[in-house]
């Protein structure tokens, strides 16, 4: 299965896809933190219309969206805008002639419930094998929900906690080795069969 894991410079859930024998392809704006060959630093607006993705998982910026931080909405609204406006294209992307693809969109809870839709599900990572708690949004089409695959007592908020720091932004938007692969392992499934 051809697979397109959008704003994704980490790896982490393209590769849980290539371990399971699926064609997955990460795209960014920034080049890829494992060096992968299978790695397209572009902007995906380049990509996103090509008929060939079966499956397109998008994790957008969510600067502009979360509700971390509401307080300078007021201060953005061009930019929440913009924003949207790339959420609701990974929503639905063009197809060029291509057949219609199944969607996944990651986000933490934000505008996006309000301004769009809300999410079909809400996820945390202790359902997933990692002891912390960070509500995460998917918005999905033409997918099931995903299953919890290991669900541990540990309830921290390392991410919200992180340090300060010029590289605290690429922590908090990393996807978390346990939910890449359940998203991998039952999504792979269902695309494929």
């Amino acid at each position: 299965m051809r697979v397109l894991i959008a704003c994704e410079f980490s790896g982490i859930v393209r590769e849980a896809f290539r371990r399971r024998g699926h064609d997955a392809w990460s795209c960014d704006l920034l080049p890829a933190e494992d060096g992968s060959p299978y790695h397209e630093q572009c902007d995906v607006r380049d990509l996103i219309g090509y008929p060939h993705w079966e499956l397109i998982i998008s994790f957008p910026p969510c600067t502009h969206l979360a509700v971390s931080g509401a307080r300078w909405f007021h201060k953005k609204r061009g930019e929440q805008a913009k924003a949207l406006e790339f959420v609701r294209l990974l929503l639905d992307p063009p197809r060029n002639g291509g057949s219609a693809c199944r969607i996944a969109l990651e986000n933490p809870i934000g505008i996006i419930s309000t301004r769009i839709r809300r999410p079909d599900q809400i996820i945390q990572p202790w359902q997933f094998g990692h002891g912390e708690t960070k509500a995460t949004c998917l918005w999905l089409k033409d997918l099931p929900t995903l299953k919890p695959t290991r669900i541990v007592k540990g309830r921290k908020q390392r991410v919200h906690y992180a340090s300060p720091g010029p590289e605290r932004w690429k922590e908090r938007s990393r996807t978390l080795q346990g939910i890449a692969d359940a998203m991998a392992e039952q999504w792979g499934r269902e695309c494929s069969s």
